[in-house]
């Protein structure tokens, strides 16, 4: 049995040290909010209907933007991945400004356009049809702050199919359209889903963008926010802990279901 090299050894030891310690940062507030939250204030919280109702919209409303996402989100993926065009620097940036933009001044931009005086809003109001105060307006928000996330990981997946097996249907007589949706997407869909997920858990979070545009009705992270300032952190604490628990349950739970992406050569030729 040939050892490891010393080397070797000690950087793994290293690694693990300093991962650890990034993890213990990740863990530690986490668990200590759970324990805070007590068994019984969890058992208190999950019959109130409006915490059920907050959490209930938000996992509604996140569902619809990443669904958005998929549709629109997508074929620019593709683009992305498989064209260069003059202006792709410039719409890849686009797609990243959200990533760099504080959420607050994200609520605002969104409230100057789909607001009820907005340029998309005031159209959408003089039919009855509102974006404040409404679940579209939550749904605006979180796909605007999280659709870079779904996008990133759909173009890197699209980018790791080898275009060869596109071309290849092209010469048996599938069109663009067809060799995009039954070579491509296939291929590619573990990505996309898990940038579908990234998304979905993004925009379970957010919070900024949301309490400026739609303040109404509450998401959980609304709720949280107003139990705090209203009522002290002892009332806010076993919402948030149940948030955590049914947050990681659920990440848990699809990243087991989801299949693992095994590197490049599941993507090139395995299949």
């Amino acid at each position: 049995m040939t050892r490891e090299p010393t080397g070797r050894r000690s950087i793994g030891w290293i690694s693990w040290v300093l991962g650890g310690l990034l993890l213990l940062f990740l863990l530690v507030p986490l668990v200590v909010t759970v324990w805070g939250g007590g068994w019984s204030g969890l058992a208190r919280v999950v019959r109130q209907l409006e915490v059920l109702r907050a959490i209930g919209i938000t996992f509604l409303a996140a569902l619809i933007a990443t669904t958005i996402a998929l549709a629109l989100g997508t074929p620019l993926a593709y683009q992305l991945a498989r064209r260069d065009f003059p202006g792709k620097s410039l719409v890849e940036g686009l797609i990243d400004i959200p990533l760099v933009i504080p959420h607050t001044a994200a609520g605002i931009a969104l409230l100057m356009v789909f607001g009820r005086h907005g340029i998309i809003g005031r159209p959408f109001a003089t039919l009855g049809l509102f974006f404040t105060d409404n679940l579209a307006g939550i749904v605006v928000a979180m796909l605007f702050v999280s659709v870079p996330l779904f996008v990133s990981s759909a173009r890197e997946s699209f980018a790791l199919v080898d275009a060869r097996l596109e071309h290849v249907a092209r010469t048996l007589g599938a069109s663009p359209w067809r060799s995009f949706s039954t070579v491509a997407v296939p291929l590619a869909w573990r990505g996309i889903m898990a940038g579908s997920v990234l998304m979905w858990a993004r925009g379970i979070s957010e919070f900024g963008a949301i309490v400026i545009l739609a303040y109404n009705p509450k998401t959980i992270s609304v709720l949280v926010y107003e139990l705090f300032t209203g009522y002290g952190l002892s009332t806010a604490l076993p919402v948030t802990a149940l948030l955590i628990i049914i947050s990681l349950a659920i990440l848990v739970v699809l990243r087991r279901v989801l299949p693992r992406r095994k590197g490049a050569g599941t993507w090139r030729g395995e299949r």
